[in-house]
């Protein structure tokens, strides 16, 4: 079976022969009327060579390649493509054990599946397409997860437009379920939470802070579901501030502190983290400022980088003398580099001197596939402020 094509425009298979994973709009000569949004399409050069299979989408990225071998996109490839993902994530000790049964199984481009993420929750497995190929493909895929992990009692499909009438259970009818990462437990509601209902790419960074604040006084501000607020108070923390401007969030924080049994020496507060930190008065020793993306399309680069530049001098101002702040950006269009300089910056007029102690990312069973940097957006610094 041959799938309708689309013709690059003359020099411009470079990226493709790079192995990148996506085709923009302007390298494209020539398409094929009958493609539809969602459509699988295999890409071509102007001298007729083939190039790769994909899924076409009429927007700035036209093709996002699944395959560059000319493959029928049948029941077989996708148990094939998942299987892959299943054992990459068991060679690296990531695909559940007895104190971490929640973990990401597929990484959009990272598993060479762009457009696809799928997490597992204990016994439930949620697929989220952010694509209109993947969207279409989710009954296929949920298929080959059934393949793959036959111990799955419930699949739920959680489009990244929430609103999709597509939206609902394959398999199952569990909402939610406790699992646990590193020993902790954590509620997760993959009907109503953000993203597929937790956020596991902060697994090791949570447990880094664990380190660092045995004593201590510490804020977790856009704590959302109090992740790193339970690692810290099991760690030993003296106290332990949860911040959020959403009550929702801060009801499954509260959840959560009394399913670790760490109410004694934790306090959550809904509010924005802004206006917090402006009437802090005693200083915290650690500090956790993880905020959602601020900059979801290169046009609002230059107002995400001013924000995370407002939010670190206020963090910085607000640390005690030898605190440690963890700073975070999730926005794939600020990278690590501008990242770092715009802490920098904030640094500079807080008029505080800092150590970098670590440079942060994401885990494992988030992996970057080594042709597409872009893949790697999430950065992090643990300083330690003077």
């Amino acid at each position: 079976m041959h799938y309708p094509k689309l013709t690059l425009k003359h020099g411009k298979e470079q990226a493709l022969d790079r192995k990148h994973p996506w085709i923009f709009s302007g390298a494209i000569h020539h398409i094929d009327p009958k493609l539809k949004d969602g459509d699988v399409a295999e890409v071509w050069t102007a001298k007729g060579v083939y190039l790769a299979t994909g899924h076409y989408t009429n927007g700035s990225i036209m093709v996002r390649i699944i395959s560059f071998q000319q493959r029928l996109l049948d029941a077989a490839f996708w148990t094939e493509r998942i299987q892959a993902a299943y054992t990459y994530r068991q060679r690296a000790g990531l695909a559940g054990t007895e104190d971490t049964n929640c973990f990401r199984l597929i990484h959009g481009e990272g598993d060479n599946l762009p457009g696809l993420v799928v997490d597992v929750y204990g016994s439930t497995v949620v697929v989220q397409p952010h694509s209109p190929g993947m969207q279409l493909a989710a009954k296929e895929i949920a298929k080959a997860i059934e393949e793959v992990l036959p111990n799955v009692a419930n699949i739920y499909l959680k489009p990244a437009e929430t609103n999709n009438p597509e939206e609902g259970f394959i398999k199952g009818s569990l909402t939610e379920e406790i699992v646990k990462e590193h020993g902790h437990q954590f509620k997760v509601n993959w009907q109503t939470g953000q993203k597929t209902g937790f956020f596991l790419d902060q697994r090791d960074n949570r447990e880094l802070l664990s380190k660092y604040v045995k004593g201590k006084r510490v804020l977790n501000a856009f704590c959302y579901s109090g992740g790193f607020s339970v690692y810290a108070a099991k760690a030993g923390a003296k106290t332990v501030h949860s911040l959020d401007s959403s009550s929702k969030a801060i009801g499954w924080t509260n959840e959560n502190a009394a399913l670790n049994k760490t109410e004694k020496n934790h306090e959550a507060y809904c509010e924005d983290v802004m206006q917090f930190l402006k009437q802090v008065e005693e200083p915290y020793e650690v500090m956790v400022l993880d905020p959602p993306a601020y900059a979801k399309h290169l046009s609002a680069r230059h107002r995400a980088v001013q924000g995370y530049k407002r939010l670190n001098i206020m963090g910085l101002q607000k640390i005690a003398p030898g605190g440690i702040l963890f700073t975070f950006s999730c926005s794939q269009v600020v990278d690590r580099e501008l990242f770092y300089h715009t802490v920098v910056a904030a640094a500079i007029e807080a008029g505080r001197n800092i150590r970098v102690m670590h440079h942060l990312s994401q885990p494992a069973d988030h992996p970057v596939n080594i042709f597409h940097p872009e893949g790697s957006y999430l950065k992090g610094l643990a300083l330690y402020v003077e």
